[in-house]
């Protein structure tokens, strides 16, 4: 039996993570400067300062915390990371990628992650490092070509299939030794309507016979604690279990908006398959110059050494990862290292069974009792009005609803910068309602903004021809707030955001 080869695996693995750092960075070219920016909600250079005073210098808080905005935290330093990044994911996606232009890309992705505080806090985030990592040790130092004259280092391979091992059992044993409703296969009753950001497709899966239901757990139980075992398997059970972690992520992004994870997930999955399956479903002239380059490539022992070096690196550092795996205290998504180069994952350990959801509204009146008009804002993808078509967002992120996600299951106190959001829609800030589908008072600001508990779930397809939710008012979660309410001026003063919040247009 001739060895595999991976040149086909490298081209098509490369162009799916340049997918995915061009949208990572997309997204936060769009958001980093109205959450973290001089005026956004968690503005960078105060946190910075406060990391470097806990730390002693500004030089142990690069160690403590690695991100090139130390030298320069400004609003312009934001947008010129993000669209760099964008540049070079986009080169990336049509074919041109060596070591140093993917190492420019995990510096400067890690430089966004270490700095984004609670907006980057996500599985993915380090996932995206840890892959972004391995695969600059995939290509040539310097050679940008599709097909540059040296094969795939087969330590990296393994690297990679180690990391979707990881990925994929971690998932399944934080779901198993967390919410019983794994263990009963009743997770998938709740999960379509609690997801962060359900998409069209969720509630027509949510209201499907309940024997349907359970066996999707059982699929997602054979996907994440059956297959990973093949992924290091002969030729034939590789192949199949790659294939069973492909289609469990396409599920995942059919029925939901969960962000770049599933794509990004797909990414080492790839390295189960060899050119010998990619030969059978490209296009034959691609074929043609993976075979070409084959033909003419040439040994590098330099590459080679490289790769058994960080095979011994990640090695080392897998050790946490995995006792922390084994463990009944598992921790999902956690770094060891700080710089997240190899990392412990799971999600959904705990499956919401009402989806909660917070709604700030605005009101012109003058009064606020009984009588008085208020107007909602909406956001790009979390669900307020009842007949709005659930949207498709993923692989984009909204930060924003992705936090007032887990909000609503939390109080205010726990998430502060909802207050700054009161003031900047008391104010009308451009940053904050960029934030939002829109602005509902766009000649003027309110005159009082609150935020409201609410209580969703799918309307029933037979009784919903005109609305997709019902909900329920629970409370009030934030207080009527005006922007001479003392209470908010207090917050912000305690907090340090009254001087930039005082500002906002």
């Amino acid at each position: 039996m001739k060895p595999d080869r991976y040149w086909l695996t490298r081209f098509v693995l490369l162009r799916l993570l340049g997918f995915v750092y061009a949208v990572a960075f997309l997204a936060a070219a769009l958001q980093l400067v109205p959450l973290i920016g001089s005026d956004g909600l968690l503005p960078l250079a105060p946190y910075l300062d406060a990391v470097a005073e806990h730390v002693g210098s500004r030089w142990d808080g690069f160690w403590a915390l690695p991100t090139f905005f130390w030298l320069n935290a400004s609003d312009g330093a934001l947008r010129a990371v993000a669209w760099s990044g964008f540049a070079l994911s986009c080169a990336v996606v049509v074919g041109y990628a060596n070591a140093v232009g993917l190492a420019a890309l995990w510096m400067l992705y890690t430089t966004i992650v270490h700095a984004g505080q609670d907006w980057y806090g996500y599985g993915w985030e380090i996932q995206l490092l840890e892959t972004g990592f391995l695969a600059i040790f995939v290509v040539p130092l310097v050679d940008p070509r599709p097909f540059p004259r040296r094969a795939p280092p087969i330590a990296l391979i393994g690297l990679l299939r180690w990391l979707a091992f990881r990925i994929m059992l971690g998932a399944g044993l934080i779901k198993i030794r967390g919410d019983s409703c794994w263990k009963d296969l009743t997770a998938l009753y709740y999960h379509f309507e609690t997801q962060p950001i359900p998409n069209p497709v969720s509630r027509a899966l949510h209201f499907l016979p309940r024997p349907v239901l359970r066996a999707g757990v059982v699929f997602n139980h054979l996907a994440e604690l059956v297959a990973p075992w093949f992924v290091f398997g002969p030729r034939l059970a590789r192949r199949i279990a790659g294939a069973g972690i492909v289609a469990f992520q396409a599920t995942l992004i059919v029925s939901g908006n969960l962000s770049f994870l599933n794509y990004l997930t797909i990414v080492p999955a790839l390295a189960c398959f060899d050119d010998g399956v990619w030969s059978r479903v490209l296009p034959s002239a691609l074929v043609r110059r993976a075979e070409r380059a084959a033909a003419e490539s040439q040994p590098s022992i330099a590459m080679e050494r490289v790769s058994w070096a960080v095979a011994a690196l990640v090695a080392v550092l897998s050790i946490a990862p995995v006792v922390n795996m084994a463990s009944p205290g598992q921790i999902m998504n956690t770094s060891f290292d700080r710089f997240d180069l190899v990392n412990s994952y799971g999600a959904f350990g705990s499956v919401g069974r009402e989806r909660l959801n917070v709604v700030f509204e605005g009101t012109a009146d003058e009064a606020i009792d009984e009588r008085a008009h208020w107007k909602p804002y909406p956001y790009r993808a979390l669900p307020v009005a009842l007949d709005r078509r659930p949207v498709v967002i993923a692989p984009y992120q909204p930060r924003l609803d992705w936090q007032m996600w887990f909000a609503a299951m939390a109080t205010p106190d726990e998430y502060p910068w909802t207050i700054h959001l009161v003031w900047k829609l008391l104010h009308n800030d451009p940053g904050a309602l960029s934030l939002f589908a829109e602005n509902p008072f766009p000649d003027q600001p309110p005159r009082y903004v609150r935020a409201v508990l609410y209580r969703y779930a799918f309307a029933p397809p037979s009784d919903a021809r005109d609305r997709w939710w019902t909900r329920k008012e629970l409370r009030l979660w934030l207080p009527p707030l005006s922007a001479d309410d003392e209470r908010l001026r207090d917050a912000l003063r305690s907090m340090g955001w009254l001087g930039a919040a005082t500002h906002s247009p």
